[in-house]
């Protein structure tokens, strides 16, 4: 079932093509970074923004924030760890402050319209003078999604861990995703899940790619006008893209982002940004 709770204003977005350059303001302390930031990667092109799906730490000591690969377009770039600081990413509300990270990985598209199959993700690292925090304007996240027994990613290694396995999109699951965007926060079923890629009634629109889709547990209170439209739940994923299909509405399982993160680790002698990701239990 479709359920429409609050709406903002909207802003059309389009995709960002990177010019080679480095950002040379500097970020200053106490900045909060939180799921549902709007972000740009130039001070130039403010409307061709995207949207930060999650935020917190990698098993490296890292501060990372999540988004979606495709909102880059530098195949130069693509499917390495960046560690130049070559693609600063900005706050859109707040350009003044300077860069809050700079993205470290994404998954090219590989001609896709709506980015990669399975993989469609950008990991970026957050500067030292920012706080990540776990409550969005609307959504607080409660850590990552487990789902035991679930049916496994199709990018985890073998045995894959609980956090690397699928919600259940038959007749008898009533999963549900409650989401945060331009739109206001929506909620709806998982009604169809292809390979770790969610469809749901929950709706967004351009720009909101990369942002944040929580899982909500059964029995918890659903967002409305006595809680002032919040909710809290674990990561579930982030926003990919608006499809040929009923529902239109797809994400990112959070599932398949932490499994290509571990596989590629597993994989890489130097270790890659955002393996063994966690949200902030920072407020």
């Amino acid at each position: 079932m479709l359920r429409r709770l609050c709406t903002f204003v909207a802003t059309l977005a389009v995709i960002w093509t990177m010019a080679v350059g480095t950002a040379t303001a500097q970020a200053e302390p106490g900045k909060r970074v939180y799921n549902a930031m709007q972000i740009v990667f130039s001070p130039s092109a403010p409307d061709a923004f995207c949207t930060i799906g999650a935020v917190g730490g990698d098993k490296y000591g890292r501060k990372i924030a999540i988004s979606a690969g495709h909102c880059v377009n530098a195949p130069g770039y693509a499917d390495r760890d960046i560690r130049e600081d070559i693609i600063p990413v900005y706050h859109r509300q707040d350009l003044a402050f300077g860069p809050i990270g700079y993205v470290r990985y994404f998954k090219d598209r590989e001609g896709s319209m709506t980015g990669h199959p399975t993989k469609d993700y950008m990991i970026i690292e957050l500067v030292a003078g920012v706080t990540p925090s776990s409550q969005g304007p609307l959504l607080k996240q409660t850590g990552e999604l487990e789902v035991p027994g679930g049916r496994v990613s199709p990018n985890a290694l073998s045995p894959a861990l609980d956090n690397e396995r699928l919600l259940g999109a038959d007749w008898f699951n009533n999963n549900e995703l409650v989401v945060s965007g331009q739109l206001g926060i929506w909620y709806g079923r998982v009604t169809n899940n292809k390979d770790g890629i969610y469809q749901s009634h929950a709706q967004h629109k351009a720009g909101d790619s990369g942002g944040p889709a929580i899982w909500h547990v059964p029995g918890s209170e659903y967002p409305s006008q006595a809680n002032g439209f919040h909710a809290s739940g674990p990561w579930a994923g982030i926003t990919k893209a608006i499809v040929l299909g009923i529902p239109p509405y797809v994400y990112t399982s959070s599932a398949n982002i932490l499994a290509d993160l571990r596989a590629r680790d597993a994989a890489d002698p130097a270790g890659v940004y955002g393996a063994g990701f966690k949200v902030t239990t920072n407020p």
